[in-house]
This record gives C-alpha cells, sequence and structure tokens, in this order.
C-alpha cells in the first residue's frame, strides 16, 4: 500500500507543475516539439492535379500505371524520460532531494506532452535499467509516473547511462524526444578522462532528440567550513574525513567541483546536445523557460 505522504506529494506536485504547465509552458512546449513532421501513408493511382515530385516511380515501373506516394502529418510524439535513481540522487544539502526536484520536473514534462497529446514513458536506471513504463496518455498515466518516481526503491547503487540509453533505443521503435534526468556522476572517473557513456549518448542523439537535465545541489560546489567532516560516496560506499577548517581543502574542492561541470558542459556541446543545469536550491521554471526559448529561437 502506497503510504499517504507519498500520495499527499504526488498531488502537491501535480498542483504545482500543471499551474506552471497553464501559465508559463502553455504554448512553448508545442511550439518546440511539433511532431515527427509527415510520414508515409499510402500509395494510389496519379490524378489530375497531383504534385508529379510525389510520383513512386518503383510502382510506377512495376504496373505500368502512375502512381504517386501519399504523407499525412504526424503530429503525435513518443517522449521517454530517463531518470536516475542512484544513491548519487538521493541527496539534498538545501530544500529537498535531487530526487524530488526529478520527480517535479517530470512532472512539467509529463504535463506538457499529454496536454499536446503526446504519449509518455518512464525508465528507472542505476548501473542497470531497474524499472520500464512504456509509453502512454493521460493523467492517470502522468500521476503515476510521479508516483513511481517518488516511491521507487531502486536495488543498485551506481549509474550507467549507457545501459539506460541502449536499452530505450530497444524499446522504442519511433525517435523519441528523450530527456534523461541524472547528476551525471561516475564515480572513480578522473577528471581527465572522457565519460564512458559518451559513445552511447552520440548514438542515441543520433537517432533520438536527446536533452540532458543536469540535477545539482550546492554542497557539490561548495564545501563549508566545519572543521573534520566524515564524508561518504553515494555510490560506492567508501568514507573519507576531510579537514573542511583548512582553506586549501576548501579550494581544491571547488576547482575540482567546477571542473566537472565544465566538462559535462563541453560533452554536452561536442554532442549537439541541449542540456538544462536544474539545482535543489531555487525554482527550475526559469531553466526550463530559457530552454524553450532557446530551443524555438534555432527553429526559426
Amino acid at each position: 500500500m502506497i503510504p499517504k505522504e507519498i500520495i499527499e506529494n504526488v498531488r502537491r506536485i501535480e498542483i504545482t507543475t500543471k499551474r506552471l504547465v497553464t501559465d508559463v509552458f502553455g504554448g512553448q512546449y508545442q511550439s518546440v516539439f511539433k511532431g515527427r513532421g509527415i510520414e508515409f501513408d499510402e500509395v494510389r493511382e496519379y490524378q489530375p492535379g497531383d504534385d508529379v515530385r510525389t510520383i513512386d516511380w518503383n510502382v510506377t515501373a512495376r504496373t505500368g500505371v502512375p502512381h504517386i506516394k501519399k504523407f499525412v502529418e504526424e503530429r503525435e510524439m513518443t517522449v521517454m524520460i530517463l531518470v536516475d535513481a542512484s544513491r548519487s540522487c538521493r541527496f539534498a544539502s538545501v530544500r529537498q532531494l535531487k530526487s524530488r526536484l526529478a520527480a517535479e520536473v517530470a512532472a512539467v514534462l509529463a504535463f506538457s506532452a499529454i496536454r499536446n497529446n503526446d504519449k509518455i514513458g518512464l525508465i528507472f536506471f542505476t548501473n542497470e535499467v531497474e524499472k520500464f513504463i512504456p509509453p502512454r496518455k493521460g493523467r492517470s498515466h502522468v500521476l503515476r509516473l510521479i508516483r513511481e518516481i517518488l516511491y521507487f526503491s531502486p536495488k543498485g547503487r551506481g549509474t550507467d547511462i549507457s545501459a539506460a540509453t541502449e536499452f530505450m533505443s530497444r524499446v522504442t521503435a519511433r525517435k523519441a524526444v528523450t530527456f534523461i534526468i541524472s547528476d551525471f556522476f561516475e564515480p572513480d572517473m578522473p577528471l581527465s578522462a572522457e565519460p564512458c557513456f559518451v559513445k552511447a549518448l552520440r548514438v542515441a542523439n543520433k537517432r533520438h532528440d536527446v536533452i540532458a537535465v543536469t540535477l545539482n545541489d550546492p554542497r557539490e560546489m561548495r564545501l563549508p567550513d566545519c572543521g573534520l567532516v566524515e564524508l561518504e560516496d553515494a555510490e560506492t560506499g567508501r568514507s573519507f574525513t576531510v579537514d573542511s577548517s583548512d582553506g586549501a581543502v576548501r579550494k581544491d574542492f571547488e576547482e575540482r567541483a567546477l571542473k566537472r561541470m565544465e566538462r559535462r558542459s563541453r560533452l554536452f556541446r561536442s554532442l549537439n546536445m541541449d542540456h538544462i543545469d536544474v539545482s535543489t536550491e531555487g525554482s527550475f521554471a526559469d531553466h526550463l523557460v530559457r530552454f524553450f526559448a532557446g530551443r524555438r529561437k534555432r527553429a526559426r
């Protein structure tokens, strides 16, 4: 049975995000994601007035009678949301967990999608794909997705973005708008090395429209001055002690964090992938607005 607290959280997120969709993102989603354009419908005999550029020469040669290809506008899209359920996303130092932030962002995207009559599906991943909810339409389906993000208890601790994107491509027959909501942390990955998920993202972005939504927390960027602190890597479980009163230690921490974020941004640019940075500190609405505005400007 689902705890009452989870149900109340789902309702709270629904009220908040539906207001955002109505007041802020009303026409922006539709103007940016307009469907795949046109798709093949059928072949029929040529009729006077038909555009000769639509003649299907293969069928015409085979039958001896002019035929044309008929196309129809394809409006419905499939939207896939890949949610990182690793231990590093169960972290917060301010008002909410990164996992709660992921649920709110996913809710805005999902309600925008169903308002546009699109299907929306969900994939949870850690160091493996843990759950797949096939794309469907409707409010009840969106509420289920939000509930799952809040209530889901993963088995794994780590992060494997490659496995998630490869699984998504296998279960999605056509091009999909794909949002990957993750902190994109990889344990034991040196700052000088290329993340192991780069190849998988490159392949996925050629077939799908992939957008990264990066989850951030201010404590991952700055270490407070509070003496000896025992820290634990959420994904590996390793613990270590640092002297946060040492200015050099805090400076090194901030420099490493900044380099990690800069590397992440360069990676997305090199893959020609849009990305949206959101934080547990403050509202994510402005970041989504800038994303939609940027996409719309490029589409003109």
